[in-house]
């Protein structure tokens, strides 16, 4: 089952995403919230979320402060931002901020369902006018892309999980409260991320995935 979130100020809106959503019986709403400020508050009482849908205008605390916020928390948790605005300041912020995927509001139920399943598949779904902005900042800034040789040093998929949460700065704890594993099992997924990485310490560990992109 896919739980999803929602931080959406319009109340009609939400009633809307709920029964866009309702269409798919391996999709589950857990809560929703008006703004992001809320939406930090309930995920500390339960994080177990799979995905946010996340707008980007709300009152006390807009999407991309919250979208920053939570994946330094909970950088498991794949966010979608859903919004009518599809400007280039807006995308930029976004993607900054960690948002994985940008769809609009009006996007029809099978196609939501669909950007959804692609974000957890480790896609980054984008509307195509909003692919396309995401085209020219890339251009516009002459983003430098690091040219380290790409190699995966057969990591697993959950110790390529737990390398993230390690680069985000988060503790043995923290990590297994946010995977739902225990710390020792967090601990020995390191021992083995390091032998596989061939370094000592979580720096060379985070250096060594940067330079290989595999962060």
């Amino acid at each position: 089952m896919i739980k999803i979130a929602i931080a959406e100020d319009n109340s009609f809106l939400v009633k809307t995403l709920v029964n866009k959503l309702s269409f798919f019986d391996d999709i589950t709403v857990k809560f929703a919230s008006d703004n992001g400020a809320e939406l930090i508050k309930m995920l500390d009482n339960n994080h177990n979320i799979d995905v946010i849908l996340m707008d980007i205008q709300m009152p006390e605390m807009d999407g991309i402060k919250a979208a920053e916020i939570i994946k330094k928390k909970y950088p498991q948790i794949k966010i979608m931002m859903l919004t009518i605005y599809d400007d280039d300041d807006s995308v930029f912020k976004a993607i900054k901020a960690g948002a994985n995927g940008y769809i609009l509001k009006e996007t029809d139920p099978r196609s939501m369902y669909e950007n959804i399943k692609e974000l957890l598949s480790g896609g980054a779904p984008m509307t195509p006018s909003i692919a396309s902005k995401t085209l020219k900042i890339l251009r516009r800034d002459n983003f430098n892309i690091a040219q380290g040789e790409q190699k995966d040093f057969d990591l697993s998929k959950r110790q390529l999980e737990i390398l993230e949460q390690l680069s985000k700065g988060l503790n043995y704890n923290e990590i297994a409260a946010n995977l739902f594993i225990s710390p020792s099992t967090v601990r020995k997924h390191i021992e083995n991320i390091y032998a596989k990485l061939e370094v000592h310490s979580k720096i060379e560990a985070i250096q060594k995935a940067q330079k290989h992109r595999l962060l």
